[in-house]
């Protein structure tokens, strides 16, 4: 007998290789058509929206300053750790779940 995927696994889509994602570096992705910067920063990995959350310019030509992400249009500052802007806490990035399989970043994209 096959084993069934749940509706949760099929939501988690292939990403990028996860060699491809340097230390101290952004990457922008696009997952099922939807852009995803991933950050490997302090050896984790944080999968966000790539859309800034005030006016929809794009992280991905930003900057990394230790566990911030500066929006590059704005020069808003926003914590990967709480995903908080440092001046509003009413703006947050959006984080996307992912995992690592065989060497491989998933990122859930919910249809």
């Amino acid at each position: 007998m096959k084993n069934k995927k749940t509706p949760i696994e099929d939501n988690f889509k292939f990403a990028i290789e996860e060699n491809q994602l340097q230390a101290n570096s952004m990457k922008l992705v696009r997952v099922e058509g939807t852009p995803v910067l991933l950050i490997k920063q302090g050896g984790q990995i944080f999968a966000i929206d790539n859309r800034f959350p005030h006016m929809g310019c794009g992280f991905s030509g930003g900057t990394l300053d230790g566990f911030t992400v500066i929006c590059p249009c704005h020069d808003w500052r926003f914590s990967l750790q709480t995903g908080e802007y440092e001046n509003e806490k009413a703006f947050k990035l959006v984080f996307y779940r992912f995992k690592i399989s065989d060497g491989k970043i998933f990122v859930e994209i919910n249809s």
